[in-house]
């Protein structure tokens, strides 16, 4: 046992830990911008606020009280652009750091979704949802509300402002028509006269696979669509001459993209030439381009356990910039020498960096606590290929001991688990708080992970469930078998793709003693109509349930439920479009009808996460009750509370 005065972080302690987003480096290296998401427990909302860096000054400070997000420098770095909300919408605002004057330059219906500055500085590009038009506006004041499903959309146009003294004398131009897409991503060049944009039919997730890539000229008007049969999505990036642009692509034709999972690279595409160039040889990893400098191409990947970035050349070679470490967001300077962001060490929270500086000072939140100790282990599947996970373990682990074990599985199934601290990659499952009442955790890194390589990551195709259940089982075996973890009491939990696993885990076998099930698929045939991205398990699973019914039932937990005997929490966001709740009623029915132990928790107005730190700590609370008590022996006086 710890001592009164030594404790690792509680469960408010947990979710206090600032998220830090949206990193900014002003064009001349000196200054650096972010947000800073905390927790307003009083008022139980997370709060943004950018914060500033200058060097001249050596200290981190709030730009103001008002809140807001995606600060951007303008190019001369003299002002910052953010948005704010006005009447609940995002409008663009600008701040002179010089007399800190302040003011609103967008008035948009719809509200503001991204923007960029114009590289000369003379205006704002940015997007903006389509005001709702007038048949509907009418049609709701004689009908009422209703929608015709994938006829009717508000798709995200492309505008530009020209930045005058105040939103009277400002003009903005509308460059996309709504009717013909929705607009993701884009770039400008240099000269501020073209934009790269990327465009989709429409907002809905499920057109993800049919995204395009389009070139506007602000003059003149024009549009030209590039023929980009590779083309994957994520950011688009213009070459410092505008005569390239580069964005992520497939290895194979984008059609391949709806039937079966994806190897990713970066291409570019030469206008002069025509030409479709993938300089990435041999770098067997998902790679994301973050902006095209004058020393070559700011790019990110995930490395196993580690997110790196580094700066690619036309010719194929990369400078890596960090060989370890997660570095969640960089910002660079247009001619590649300043660069600005946020990275977590091993065992650590995010901080800021300025050019290797670290500017922030977050971790300070563990001083006087203990903290637990995260690390890499690695073993074999029982097809003998090397799986690695994170094995947490207290300050004072003993290896000599037995400890019981949760098993923590990661979402996605394209994501992975970090050996880091961080309450903005999990703010389900209260580690620390496991730790300090003497539980071990195992995050597996299972099949489908990223950062291993494109064949680990398609090694679940047509392979969901059983796949994962193997990979995960044989780590507990390892831990067991290493007489540290004890066999008869074992838990698992997970959200998301994480909780699809967790329930398959508990329904398939007997091996573990409590479960938690969150935000999970249940049943594939069900999930598959009501899910807003239905090509996501055509890829996976190579088909639809009409075409291969047997594909869809074996991989679905709900095929096993009459071996279930696993006590099961499940919790679930109401509003969740992604993976819809009828997977958990699906789950809490086929339980109940077999008499497992089962608690089902909705949590109202919530989709995937909650913008309420307090809906976070309950989550949080019933997860440390729930395995308490079926795996420790203590009670469940208060779970309901």
């Amino acid at each position: 046992m710890t001592s009164k005065e030594n404790k690792y972080l509680n469960i408010e302690k947990l979710l206090s830990i600032p998220t830090l987003s949206y990193v900014n480096i002003s064009e001349d290296g000196e200054k650096a911008a972010f947000v800073k998401t905390t927790a307003d427990w009083k008022g139980n909302l997370y709060r943004n606020h950018i914060w500033i860096f200058e060097n001249n000054k050596g200290e981190c400070y709030a730009l103001s009280n008002i809140e807001g997000t995606s600060p951007i420098w303008s190019p001369d770095s003299k002002s910052l652009a953010y948005l704010s909300e006005v009447g609940g919408k995002n409008q663009i605002f600008i701040q002179s750091l010089n007399g800190d004057s302040r003011t609103q330059v967008t008035d948009a219906n719809e509200g503001i979704s991204t923007f960029k500055w114009d590289p000369p500085g003379n205006g704002i590009y940015f997007t903006s949802r389509e005001k709702e038009s007038e048949t509907i506006t009418k049609r709701k004041a004689i009908y009422g509300n209703f929608h015709h499903a994938g006829k009717e959309y508000q798709n995200h146009i492309l505008s530009y402002i020209e930045i005058g003294t105040s939103r009277s004398n400002s003009t903005v131009y509308q460059l996309t028509d709504a009717k013909d897409f929705h607009v993701q991503e884009f770039d400008i060049s240099k000269d501020g006269k073209k934009i790269a944009f990327i465009a989709k039919p429409s907002p809905e997730a499920q057109d993800d696979p049919n995204r395009d890539l389009y070139i506007a000229d602000r003059e003149s008007g024009k549009l030209q669509k590039i023929n980009c049969k590779k083309l994957l999505g994520g950011s688009v990036c213009f070459s410092p001459d505008a005569g390239k642009i580069c964005y992520t692509a497939s290895l194979k034709e984008k059609e391949f993209y709806k039937n079966q999972i994806q190897d990713s690279t970066i291409e570019i595409y030469d206008f002069e030439s025509g030409k479709y160039l993938q300089p990435l040889h041999d770098f067997d990893s998902t790679v994301t381009p973050i902006r095209w400098t004058s020393k070559g191409i700011l790019i990110g990947w995930h490395y196993k356990t580690n997110y790196l970035i580094g700066l690619l050349s036309e010719n194929g070679t990369v400078e890596k910039i960090n060989t370890d470490g997660v570095i969640s967001e960089a910002s660079i300077t247009r001619d590649g020498n300043h660069l600005a962001y946020t990275k977590a060490a091993t065992n650590e929270t995010f901080e800021v960096y300025l050019d290797d500086r670290k500017i922030t000072n977050e971790n300070s939140i563990f001083k006087g606590n203990l903290r637990s100790n995260r690390e890499i282990i690695s073993w074999k599947n029982s097809d003998d290929v090397e799986i690695e996970g994170v094995f947490t373990t207290p300050a004072d682990f003993d290896a000599s001991k037995k400890y019981p074990l949760l098993v923590l599985v990661h979402g996605g199934p394209g994501w992975a688990s970090f050996p880091i601290h961080s309450g903005c990659f999990n703010d389900k499952y209260p580690v620390e708080a496991f730790v300090q009442k003497g539980f071990i955790v195992l995050e597996p890194n299972y099949r489908g992970s990223t950062g291993y390589g494109n064949d680990f990551y398609k090694a679940n195709y047509r392979n969901f469930g059983i796949g994962d259940y193997d990979d995960a089982i044989s780590g507990v075996d390892l831990l067991v078998g290493k007489g540290i973890a004890d066999r008869d009491r074992v838990g698992v939990m997970g959200w998301s793709q994480g909780g699809f696993i967790a329930a398959f885990c508990s329904i398939y076998s007997d091996r573990f003693k409590a479960a938690s099930v969150g935000g999970a698929i249940t049943n594939l045939r069900n999930h598959y109509v009501n899910t807003d991205i239905p090509y996501f398990f055509r890829m996976y699973l190579g088909s639809t349930p009409w075409d291969d019914p047997e594909i869809y039932s074996k991989a679905s937990p709900m095929t096993y439920i009459k071996s279930a005997s696993t006590p099961t929490l499940i919790q679930h966001g109401e509003m969740d479009a992604r993976v819809p709740i009828t997977n958990a009623y699906d789950l809490y029915r086929g339980l109940r009808d077999m008499n497992v132990e089962t608690e089902l928790v909705v949590f109202k107005g919530m989709a995937y996460s909650s913008d309420q730190p307090g809906m976070h700590a309950a989550i949080m609370k019933q997860n440390l009750m729930w395995f308490s008590h079926y795996i420790l022996g203590e009670g469940l006086e208060g779970f309901r509370d």
